[in-house]
């Protein structure tokens, strides 16, 4: 049997309280933990890259101290770091507990970026833990940039980079809300499920999008989605599927079933 390699990311403002600083979790993080090891069990064919956002760990020292583009004052960059790696440990661990075979990767590690374009990461490490049946573990982290000096590279650039070498079958976001909507649900009582976001779809409407929330350093929806649609635009048979955490056993079941529909598609 052939596996399915699929990538999933744990929204920041999903798993932590993104209006207050370093607050996790840790309910919903457990439970995603469990309903991961439910569906590798289920479907042992499935390879697993997880990854997930900083949320009030690393966004709001980022955000202090202007890491994203250029930093004036370095411990920003030291604070940020450290700061998103609190969060990946109480991730690591509530996987580990679950029986999530999950291996921590610091992407800063071995990232180069330039003018905020991640250019290089080590691809070797993670091919190697996949085919071991481990599943590696990614993150929202700083990175050096040889325009700016420093930057922050999101989940979803480090999977837009990984996707171009492994070729997942699938990418799963997994937030706070039920998909992709036409303003912040939160804020707009007239905001709308999109079920379906491609190219021509994405030109006429995407002024719309709401942005993040809270403090999110990386853009909002609106940035994830178009680079999202870039992503399906260079890899067409990729499935990128947003959908909400808060649901029980929604991750689960969509892990389990490529064809179950729910949420926002994003699509060639």
């Amino acid at each position: 049997m052939l596996a399915e390699v699929v990538f999933v990311k744990l929204g920041g403002s999903l798993i932590t309280q993104k209006r207050v600083e370093a607050t996790a979790r840790p309910s919903i993080i457990r439970r995603l933990a469990s309903e991961i090891r439910s569906a590798t069990e289920l479907r042992p064919d499935i390879r697993l890259l997880l990854g997930h956002g900083s949320g009030s760990f690393g966004h709001m020292p980022a955000q202090r101290y202007s890491v994203q583009s250029g930093c004036t004052n370095w411990r920003g960059y030291a604070e940020t770091s450290a700061a998103a790696g609190r969060l990946n440990r109480i991730v690591t661990d509530a996987l580990q507990d679950a029986g999530v075979p999950a291996v921590s990767l610091q992407p800063s590690a071995s990232a180069r970026c330039r003018a905020g374009e991640l250019v290089s990461m080590a691809i070797r490490p993670i091919e190697e833990l996949l085919g071991h049946g481990l599943v590696p573990l990614v993150y929202g982290d700083v990175a050096l940039d040889e325009t700016w000096g420093s930057t922050i590279i999101s989940t979803e650039v480090v999977f837009s980079y990984l996707a171009r070498h492994l070729r997942p079958q699938r990418l799963l976001l997994v937030g706070e809300v039920e998909g992709v909507y036409s303003a912040d649900p939160r804020l707009d009582q007239q905001a709308r499920l999109i079920p379906r976001i491609d190219a021509s779809y994405i030109e006429a409407t995407e002024t719309s999008l709401g942005d993040s929330h809270a403090v999110d350093v990386t853009g909002g929806m609106r940035s994830k989605v178009r680079l999202m649609l870039q992503l399906v635009r260079i890899l067409p048979t990729l499935q990128v599927q947003v959908l909400s955490g808060l649901e029980p056993r929604l991750l689960e079941r969509a892990l389990c079933d490529p064809n179950l529909h729910t949420g926002t598609m994003i699509v060639a």
